[in-house]
């Protein structure tokens, strides 16, 4: 089938054109993949980066670049398929004799010069393509015969059963070794094939790779030389499947049309694979040309093949291997480095959860943007991840393997959360925030997160002996630290501001970012001392900013909701707030908390008190929330459930955290209410508020008693007085 894009003479190859990338005239329009078990929603308008947006924080504010953004370290998430956070499905292992390709062709549409990647080998006039020739551009040789055939043996020790695949370095074979029980092992030749000492060198230079062992990344046995002077490296055979395969397997299932891997297993996938990635950079390595068809899972776990493009980081010589669409923009211009190793894994899960179209021409080094794909505006904070995995400038992005893990497991324990049933029972510590104060009021400053201290730091050890939380007595000592780190700075900048200092913590904010652009605590710090002063709007572009850099934690998110609860953002505020709420169990309070505030603020009395429901009763802030809801009951009452209303809010009096004055008075608001209702209405007899029944003699009775007690608790002369009179007032009178 041949492109339907004007001008285009590409053919259309797995739902896409081979040549500009796009997608043929028969696929639908893109949609996001739904985690497992859950059909895709629509996108939300509500979405932050939708409403927001965000830039990174080095390049809004340095133009020339800085260094890389400190991090804290991660670990300790489970390392199994899933992260024990979801349920991938196991592929069972594959009999290698049955991956031989019979015949071992080239399809014809795939066949490209080497060097200028101009179409060769093609059908002219009826005639089938040659397999061998001269590219008619640049005259490089093309050769896509197999070089090995079956009973071939190398060193006298593998013996070439077929042909498994043809790739970008020419063909793979499948071979026994016969000096280790006959096992199976695959061949994968080398480039220069044609050039004998070049050939050589190449082996030696890739030697190094028999040293890499690790469970995730296939194992190179072994370097080889046919008896032509063609040259081989001899890995370990995995039998399972490639992502990539999975793909055209999901395509072929869904009647050729384009079938995303669910969202929760794609990011699994690649959260299992990342710390191969960063075994590869401890070693000063770097793989150069990660893809889906370079990961297979077998069973339940994954391997990392095909390390022929693998390089030396200070390598700046050997060629560098990678593929368009995957490959970052600067690699051409500047070489690879580790940031440029990264961009390959965040377009990977990119092409792996939704319908890419165009990713090797249109978007070859962009993304669609929230309002294109619908995943995006489901699952904000992936959108985000791969922004910041994506960044143009390498500066931008995540700068480790495992800062890249760190915050993906984050965003995969959100997209987990978002088809959850039930409460949310778990926490997982961050390892850069501490947890929020659970309140039913606006969120102010206080109430959010504490930042961590990062155990890199300098003086991390030194900050661990300034113990005193009284905040005058902390800034103190503070300023007395040896050396003025970060993590310093950023202690004292959290202490001023407990003290009203406001202008010196945002001085010292600044401090941080003048000598960091990418620190985004010092940006932290700053929507700190925004909300502090009363300043919402700039606390939402600096959250926001936090947001983008730390995607997978929760507390930006909830700063965030806060500011645009403030700053009459309470759309975007909800969005955010449901996040925190279903995603970790000490945030669930505090961000239901917000969501009843917004609801009650819409006028949705019963959205409100549903918010206050999902406040379990093991939270510190059970109290609180019943409170909250006999607040919300005892207000705007609807005069045919009043009564009802108003004695439901009596008894969840009963379990509220008050003190005595408050209870005092909100039994006497309520009473008052019923008695007003009832002389309106008449009496209910049935009905009782707070144990008193629904008619005027009795609750002018328990009036007068609340009055009294009232009176009692109050310090207050005036008030005390002036209660007395009330609960005379009300007495029922008698003529005795």
């Amino acid at each position: 089938m041949n492109c339907a894009q004007p001008g285009c003479a590409g053919t259309i190859v797995d739902g896409y054109c081979d040549v500009c990338g796009l997608a043929g005239a028969a696929a639908p329009a893109a949609q996001g993949a739904a985690p497992s078990g859950s059909p895709a929603g629509p996108a939300s308008s509500r979405s932050a980066t939708s409403r927001l947006g965000t830039v990174p924080l080095g390049s809004a504010r340095n133009a020339t670049g800085s260094r890389p953004t400190r991090r804290l370290g991660g670990g300790g998430n489970p390392s199994r398929l899933g992260a024990g956070l979801t349920h991938v499905p196991p592929i069972p292992e594959v009999d290698p004799q049955q991956s031989l390709m019979n015949p071992p062709v080239v399809a014809e549409e795939k066949r490209y010069c080497s060097v200028c990647q101009s179409a060769v080998g093609r059908s002219r006039e009826g005639a089938p393509g040659r397999t061998k020739g001269f590219c008619a551009k640049c005259r490089t040789p093309f050769d896509f015969e197999p070089t090995l055939v079956a009973g071939n043996l190398l060193s006298g020790q593998y013996e070439v059963m077929g042909c498994l695949a043809h790739g970008g370095m020419g063909w793979i074979y499948l071979a026994r070794d016969r000096n280790v029980n006959d096992r199976w092992v695959v061949l994968k030749g080398l480039l220069n094939a044609g050039d004998p000492d070049a050939s050589r060198a190449a082996v030696a230079e890739k030697q190094y790779l028999a040293e890499v062992e690790h469970p995730l990344i296939v194992e190179i046995y072994n370097f080889v030389t046919s008896a032509d002077g063609n040259s081989y490296i001899v890995m370990e055979y995995v039998g399972g499947r490639s992502l990539n395969n999975l793909l055209k397997d999901r395509m072929k299932s869904n009647g050729g049309t384009f079938s995303p891997i669910p969202v929760d297993q794609a990011i699994a996938y690649v959260v299992e694979i990342l710390p191969a990635f960063g075994y590869l950079h401890s070693l000063g390595l770097l793989y150069c040309d990660f893809k889906p068809a370079n990961l297979i899972q077998v069973g339940d776990s994954m391997k990392l093949i095909d390390l022929g493009g693998v390089r030396r980081v200070d390598d700046d010589q050997s060629p560098i291997y990678g593929t368009v669409g995957f490959q970052a923009p600067e690699v051409a211009r500047d070489g690879t480095t580790v940031a440029s190793d990264l961009y390959t894994v965040a377009r990977t899960l990119a092409t792996l959860v939704f319908e890419f179209k165009g990713y090797q021409a249109q978007f070859e080094t962009t993304l669609p943007s929230a309002d294109e794909v619908a995943l995006f505006g489901q699952f904000d904070s992936l959108y985000r991840w791969l922004q910041k995995g994506t960044a143009q400038r390498p500066e931008d992005r995540f700068q480790t393997a495992e800062e890249m893990r760190e915050q993906l497991f984050g965003v995969l324990r959100e997209v987990t959360a978002a088809v959850g049933t039930g409460a949310v029972t778990r926490s997982t510590p961050s390892q850069m925030f501490g947890q929020p104060a659970a309140t039913a009021d606006l969120l102010t400053w206080r109430d959010l997160p504490r930042l961590a201290i990062d155990p890199r730091d300098a003086m991390a050890s030194w900050l661990t002996t300034v113990t005193t939380d009284e905040p005058a007595a902390r800034f103190a000592a503070l300023e007395g630290a040896p050396e003025q780190t970060v993590a310093v700075m950023a202690e004292r900048a959290d202490a001023a501001l407990r003290t009203d200092q406001v202008q010196l913590a945002e001085h010292l904010a600044q401090r941080i970012l003048d000598a960091d652009p990418w620190e985004w605590r010092g940006v932290w710090l700053q929507g700190l001392a925004a909300l502090s002063r009363s300043d919402p709007a700039a606390a939402v572009a600096a959250f926001n900013a936090v947001y983008g850099q730390v995607p997978g934690e929760l507390a930006p998110k909830l700063a965030l909701a806060a500011a645009c609860e403030a700053a009459g953002e309470p759309a975007v505020a909800e969005r955010l707030y449901t996040t925190c709420a279903r995603t970790d169990a000490a945030f669930v309070a505090t961000g239901q908390f917000g969501l009843a505030r917004i609801a009650a603020q819409a006028g949705d009395r019963d959205a409100a008190l549903h918010a206050l429901d999902r406040i379990p009763a093991t939270s510190r802030a059970y109290g609180d929330a019943r409170r909250s809801r006999a607040l919300l009951l005892a207000a705007a009452l609807d005069p045919a459930h009043a009564l009802q209303d108003l004695g439901q809010a009596a008894n969840e009096l009963e379990q509220a955290s008050l003190q005595p004055v408050e209870r005092a008075s909100l039994r006497i608001r309520l009473l008052e209410s019923a008695l007003v209702h009832v002389q309106a209405q008449g009496p209910q007899m049935a009905q009782e508020v707070g144990g008193v029944p629904a008619a005027e003699l009795p609750l002018r009775r328990a009036l007068e008693s609340a009055y009294r007690d009232a009176a009692r608790l109050a310090t207050d002369g005036d008030r005390r007085v002036e209660l007395v009179d009330k609960a005379n007032a009300v007495r029922p009178r008698t003529l005795v």
